[in-house]
Formats: structure tokens, sequence, C-alpha cells
């Protein structure tokens, strides 16, 4: 019985663990990569899913579950590559006050059940939900002297020299009713017309473009060259303050005293004293904010008696005393006029429908992507139907449907839909490998985009971080026979490049400059660079800690593999893969005779034997580190990390939220529990 029992649950305890992955890549895609791929309402529907199935099974609590933590904006590994011109990154800085994230609902009748869940007479801020990048402003002595990204929640990147360079936000306040330190937090924003106006100008020199304006904001302000900031035109929106001895006990007062004091703050804010009033206030910015200069997406509301605020305290990720109501996104029927095909440097064939041009959100969609077979399958569309294409919180488009037009439309059998059986671009016979739902272009050594996408990505700023080589160049000399491979880009000369349209010898020496100095690039992003199948930055680092070489590497067998942290089968199987392809080992061959980095430095050894003989597990939450730097901590000091709860443990860091079932294992096995501050203070 039991084990017909686990084979029930199985499934969703699969489905669990594909929805934090999930999650987690779709929040990095979204804070740091700024390329968005799920819409907010989809990320909230997975996101309550995996909440479902996480009281389902406690088991298997993780405190590293999305579920348990905010998205993280941090330049994490690119302070030494995304260099300015003070050749510098950005500062990473603990907040004072965690910067959490805030509920979602998408129904009205769950905003009016929030409301009339809170204490009597509890009287509720209304304010615009502005769709833009959080930032936190710290001023001492009116002085502006920090201004933190939110971040992974904990800390943030410090921006300060390219806020300043937003002119809403005032550098210095001279007033004698200040507090000696104050917070304030809001939104950077790029309002529409400086949002379309920059998406025209990348156009016309043949740059991607920005999805949406928040995606602009966000890039905007990771640049590393204030100037360039300033030229963007961004705004801010600023909507609540902290700190010790401020004035008010209200959060309107306290957001007047800040307008007061000169800081941007929206007049759309209203004090509503029930549920009608909060309802009359969403119906009309449902509409009105259409007109607004900048993106919005929803209404958020907060109980606005501070007192109540800190009864109503928060949860692990938001504030119990503040709920954010998101607008349905947009849609509009359109006429799907033609299907095309773009291959990735993976070879995966990608259908993209091409659309008579519809305004959503602001701007003009023409082109929307449509997955792959499957998802045109599922929709039962083709060229000639008309579609609804939709633009949730201003996001990519995607295509959600078919119209079903009165009367129905004549039958459809014999006129299904057929994928293309070979490479649009190459002509080779396309695979489809079990349980993937993509088809892919198996001739990587001899289809353009493959090729030159696997050079792109060589080249790019998390990988080699090549200057000079962008798509453009790449595809001209590509197409002059002069890059094949990524081992060619060190077989460029200077007079090559020179003759070529557009370059001439300061872009060549330019670029020579850059390949010249992607050879000091450590192993870890040498081998993110290599291209390998679902190797991606992150499971780089972890397995060049364990493989201190590429010659360590090449000879690792899958089930070694298996053994480091999120190397799964499928990755490890990818990797053999790549070792076993001669030309891949010929490539690596003129790539190590160029002199890259093909081994690691050595790991130091631990600074003390405070922990020496000692097993230690980690579980919960913590405020003053991260679990990252808890266990470097535990090694430095000759302690040994594991995973699990056994006899031989000697004791588990516990924070917050420690998982139900390591607590149960300990009490039973007598093992002890420390603090977050026993442990700093065994640490000394």
């Amino acid at each position: 019985m039991m084990d017909l029992f686990t084979e029930i649950e199985e499934p969703e305890r699969k489905e669990l663990k594909a929805l934090r992955k999930e999650l987690e890549e779709a929040n990095y895609k979204y804070y740091v990569l700024n390329m968005p791929t799920l819409s907010d309402r989809e990320f909230d529907e997975k996101m309550h899913r995996l909440q479902a199935l996480e009281a389902q099974f406690p088991d298997m609590f993780d405190p590293k579950s999305p579920t348990q933590h905010v998205g993280s904006d941090l330049d994490k590994g690119q302070r030494t590559k995304d260099k300015g011109q003070n050749g510098k990154g950005f500062e990473t800085v603990r907040h004072k006050y965690p910067m959490l994230s805030l509920a979602n609902s998408y129904s009205r009748e769950e905003i009016e059940d929030w409301v009339r869940k809170l204490p009597s007479g509890a009287e509720i801020v209304c304010e615009l939900k502005y769709d833009g990048l959080s930032i936190s402003l710290w001023y001492e002595h009116g002085i502006l002297v920090r201004a933190l990204t939110r971040g992974d929640g904990q800390q943030g990147d410090d921006v300060i020299a390219n806020i300043k360079t937003i002119p809403s936000i005032p550098w210095k306040i001279e007033r004698n009713d200040i507090p000696a330190f104050f917070e304030l937090r809001g939104e950077v924003l790029l309002p529409w017309e400086r949002f379309e106006a920059l998406n025209k100008e990348r156009e016309e020199q043949e740059e991607p473009l920005f999805a949406n304006p928040r995606n602009a904001a966000s890039g905007t302000l990771k640049l590393q060259d204030p100037r360039e900031v300033a030229r963007r035109g961004l705004d801010a929106y600023l909507y609540y303050m902290l700190g010790e001895e401020l004035p008010g006990t209200t959060h309107y007062e306290r957001l007047e005293t800040a307008k007061q004091w000169g800081f941007h703050i929206s007049d759309a804010i209203k004090v509503c004293k029930n549920v009608d009033e909060v309802m009359a206030y969403i119906a009309y910015w449902d509409t009105e904010r259409k007109n607004l200069p900048v993106a919005t997406d929803g209404i958020v509301l907060k109980v606005n008696n501070l007192a109540q605020q800190e009864e109503l305290g928060f949860t692990a990720k938001t504030p119990r005393w503040a709920i954010a109501y998101k607008f349905p996104a947009e849609k509009q029927l359109t006429l799907l006029k033609e299907i095309t095909y773009q291959v990735g440097r993976t070879g995966v064939v990608t259908p993209v429908a091409n659309l008579e041009p519809v305004q959503l959100s602001g701007t003009i969609v023409q082109r929307a992507t449509l997955h792959n077979e499957d998802f045109i399958k599922s929709l039962d569309i083709r060229p000639g139907d008309h579609v609804w294409v939709e633009k949730g919180g201003e996001i990519i488009p995607k295509i959600v449907g078919r119209d079903n037009p009165t009367p129905p439309l004549p039958s459809r059998e014999g006129d299904g839909f057929t994928f293309p059986t070979v490479c649009p671009e190459c002509g080779t016979p396309l695979v489809r490998v079990e349980g993937e739902a993509a088809w892919r272009c198996p001739n990587e050594a001899g289809c353009p985009p493959q090729i030159k996408g696997k050079i792109e990505h060589f080249v790019s700023r998390k990988a080699m971080n090549i200057d000079g080589l962008g798509e453009e160049t790449i595809d001209l000399l590509y197409r002059q026979g002069l890059l094949h491979n990524i081992a060619d880009i060190y077989d460029l000369r200077l007079e090559d490049i020179a003759a070529q349209e557009r370059l001439g010898e300061k872009s060549a020496q330019n670029m020579l400059a850059g390949i010249e100095a992607s050879k000091q690039v450590p192993w870890a992003r040498v081998l993110f660079a290599l291209g390998i199948r679902m190797v991606g930055e992150t499971t780089a680092k972890k397995i060049a800690r364990v493989y201190n070489s590429i010659d360590a590497l090449q000879w690792a067998t899958a089930e070694q593999l298996c053994a480091i942290e999120d190397v799964g089968p499928q990755i490890a199987e990818n990797i053999v893969a790549y070792f076993n392809d001669i030309r891949n080992l010929e490539i690596l061959e003129r790539l190590r005779q160029a002199g890259l980095q093909f081994e690691g430095e050595a790991a130091e050894g631990p600074q003390s034997d405070k922990l020496a003989g000692m097993s230690i597990v980690i579980s919960g939450t913590f405020s003053h580190h991260s679990r990252d730097e808890y266990k470097a901590m535990i090694e430095a000091n000759g302690g040994k990390n594991v995973g699990s709860v056994s006899k031989k443990t000697s004791f588990i860091l516990a924070g917050e939220n420690m998982g139900p079932e390591k607590r149960k294992k300990a009490e039973d096995l007598g093992i002890p529990l420390k603090t977050e501050e026993e442990f700093l203070e065994m640490m000394n």
C-alpha cells in the first residue's frame, strides 16, 4: 500500500520541483536579464499552485523556494566585467529594512474580502501601481547617500550615480524639520514618450528593442555610464517612508510630508474608508490609467494607520497590511498573416506569428512567438485566422486564442497545420527529442543561425565579454568567411577587420583589445561561454568548483556529473556528448593554444579550525547573512556542510521557517540547534 500511495503522489511532487525551477528561472529573466517570459498573471497562478503543493507536502519545504523569497536583480558576478569609466561595478549594500514584494490579486471579490477582514474602521490608502524598478533612497541629514535596488530583498545594488541623473529626485533637502535619517521607497520609470523614442533609436541602429518601459527602465538603471542614463530621461514616483522618529501616525500623512519636502509623490493617492470607495477607485483608474504618461499595471492598497500596519505584520515574502490588485491583461483581435520560423543557437526552431499591426498597452504589436508545434495545435490556429493577442503587464505579446465567429468557420478537416520537416535555414531534416516539445536542427556546425548564435553567446557580457563583436559584426565577419566557430575569433587580424564596411582600424583595435582581455576570463565563465546545452551561468560555476580544469571535466562520467548540485541526467548527458564530439575537441585545443583559462585556482584551505571535524546542517531563512555566505563561513572554519540530519550531525544552524521534518528528526536524535546569533557569536 505504501508503494502504491507513493506512486500516486509522485506526479505532484515532480510538479512541485518543476514549478520551483520554472519560477526561479522566470525571476532571473525578469529581474536580471530584463527579458520576462511569463505574464504577471501566469507567474502568480504558478506561484499559487506551488504554494498549494508545498502545503500538501510539508516534508518538501525548502527555504530556497520562490515562495520563500522575492526575485533578485543583483548584479551577481558582473562587477568585474560590466565596468564603467571608473572601472567599478555596483556596490551591494544590505537594506536597513527588508524590501518585500506584495501579494497580488486579479479578482475584485478577493480585494473586497481583504478589505472586510481588516480591523474595524481601518482606512485604506489606494495608490496606482507603477510598472517600473523598485528603489530605496537613503537620506542622512538631508543628503542623498544611498540608492539601492530591491536586489534579493535583503540587499541591493547601490545605483546612486544613476539615480542622481533623475531630475525629480532631490540630492539635498534643506529644511530644519527633517529627521537625521529617513528612507523613501518608490518606482523608477521610463515615460511612454521616452520609451518610444528610445526604441525608435534602437530600431534605426538595428539593436534589440525593449519589450516594455519597465524593462527599459531596469536596463537603463544598471548602465555604467550616468551620462547615457541621463540622456534616456528616467522619472520616479515615491510611495513609502521609513525610519525612526518620523512625522505623522499614518501612511498618508507621511506621503504628504514627503511631498512638502520636495519629493515626487503621485496626486492619484486617495484615502478610502470602506470597500465601496475602494471599488470606485479601481473602476475609475481601470480606464483613466491609459491616459497617464507612464505605465501602470494595477492598484496598491495599504492600511493607513502605521500602528495597525505594525500589528498586522508580515509573512516571509509580503506585508499583511498591503495588497496589489492587477488590472486584467489587455487583449485585441487581429489577423494572423503568416507564420515564419527562427532557428536559435541550440538549433531549436521557433514559430513566429506575423500579425496585422495592432495597438496594445501603448505599443504597436506586429509579431508574437508561437513557442512550438504543440502550442499552435492546441490553439488550432493558422494563417488567415483572426486571433486574440494579449500583453499582460505590458510584456512580450502572446496569442491566447482564435476568434470563433458566428456563423462558425467551415470545417477545418484536411486543412490541418503542418510544422516544417526541414530546417528553414540549412535544409537539414529536423529532429524532435523524446520528451521535448521543440523541433531541432541537428546541423550544429553547418547551420548559419546556430553558428552565429554560438559566437554571440561566447562573446556576451556574462561569458567572455568581448566588446565590439555584436550581432551585426558577427554576421558581417561570418559572411566574409572570417568566422566559422568561436576559435576563429582568436585568429582575427587587424587588417582583415579594418577592411570591413563600417569598421575601420579604430574599431579593429578595440575589438582585438577585447579579444586579448578575454584570455583572462576565469575558468567558470569560459565553461559557460562554450555554450554546452543547458549549462547556464550558475550551473557552470558549480561544475567549475568541482572540476577545477577542462581536462578533469572532459573525463567525467554522467554518473559523476549528476553528483553535482543542480546537474541532472540531461545536463550530464549533454556535457558528455559535448566532449565526445571531435569537432568540439578541435575547437577546444585551438582555444587552449590561444591562451584561454581552462583551469581554475585551487580552493583555499580553511582560515581556522573552529569547526574542524563538525558536520553542520543549515535550515531556514536568515537575516544577517545568506545561506551561501554561511556555507562559505563553515568551510572557511574547517567545518563540513551537509544536507540531511543524521547521527553524525554536530548541530543545525536554524533560521526562521526551519523545515519541520529536519526539526523533528533533530529532536528525535538529540541534535542541538543553534540560532543565527549563537552561531555568529561562536565564530566571534
